[in-house]
């Protein structure tokens, strides 16, 4: 299993973020892909017209969020991966902190890469308007 955890500074609140990433609407307009959430405990996610699913197993508003991650790539017998992301408001917006646990060997570097490609990089734009 690999691990990584990648930081950026977003232009906007913990709480916005926090919102955002928690609701259908507002994770669909920051990443401008379709994603389905469920915003309670246990809450089940959906992302990239279904290639990313999960369920959110933690939150502490407006700071802190842990869900499982698991692709269409994942190998079929494979464990949910896990994403825990911290919030921490900076003098240029928000820190984010996202460390990804838990995946299938050989695919950590893509998806390293692919959350700054299809997640913070949109994010700083939608959020930067």
């Amino acid at each position: 299993m690999e691990s990584f955890t990648v930081t950026t500074t977003l232009p906007a609140t913990p709480e916005d973020i926090f919102n955002a990433w928690l609701s259908s609407d507002g994770h669909s307009k920051m990443t401008g892909s379709q994603a389905e959430v469920q915003s309670e405990s246990e809450g089940s996610f959906s992302a990239w017209d279904g290639y990313i699913w999960g369920r959110t197993i933690e939150k502490e508003r407006p700071l802190h969020i842990v869900q499982t991650w698991q692709t269409s790539e994942f190998p079929e017998d494979s464990p949910d991966s896990r994403i825990e992301i911290l919030l921490e408001k900076d003098s240029a917006g928000t820190k984010i902190s996202l460390s990804h646990t838990d995946i299938p060997d050989d695919q950590g570097e893509n998806y390293k890469q692919g959350w700054d490609d299809f997640d913070f990089t949109p994010m700083r734009t939608y959020f930067s308007k």
